[in-house]
């Protein structure tokens, strides 16, 4: 999976949303409702590094391998940072992503998600 597929696939879910963060930080933010769930990084030299919260456990798994390492700032949080996700296997991002995102919005009230994954007419 390279990059332009997991930003699509990052903009599949409901009520998901991206918003481009200019300078210093260059970032592109994925989230639902207010809460972000996976951001690329867009300026040198950490151009296209993903990043995604995980849980604690999952997050001392992750940091062993290489190429992935507590995000910078985020990680205090159980966030990774992927250098490369062509290096990962598709269906394992996919999963670790889904659970990032299903974090964000379990975070968010009950109306709140309600209303995001309400279908829209």
């Amino acid at each position: 999976m390279n990059t332009s597929e997991l930003q699509h696939y990052c903009s599949q879910f409901p009520g998901a949303e991206h918003q481009l963060v200019g300078p210093p930080g260059n970032v592109l933010v994925y989230g639902v409702g207010d809460k972000q769930f996976a951001y690329f990084k867009l300026s040198e030299p950490e151009k296209w590094r993903f990043s995604i919260r995980t849980t604690p456990e999952r997050f001392l798994e992750l940091t062993d391998i290489p190429g992935i390492k507590p995000a910078r700032y985020m990680g205090r949080f159980h966030w990774v940072t992927i250098v490369d996700v062509r290096s990962m296997p598709p269906d394992y991002l996919q999963e670790l992503v889904r659970w990032s995102y299903n974090k964000a919005l379990a975070s968010l009230s009950k109306a709140r998600q309600a209303q995001l994954l309400r279908p829209s007419a």
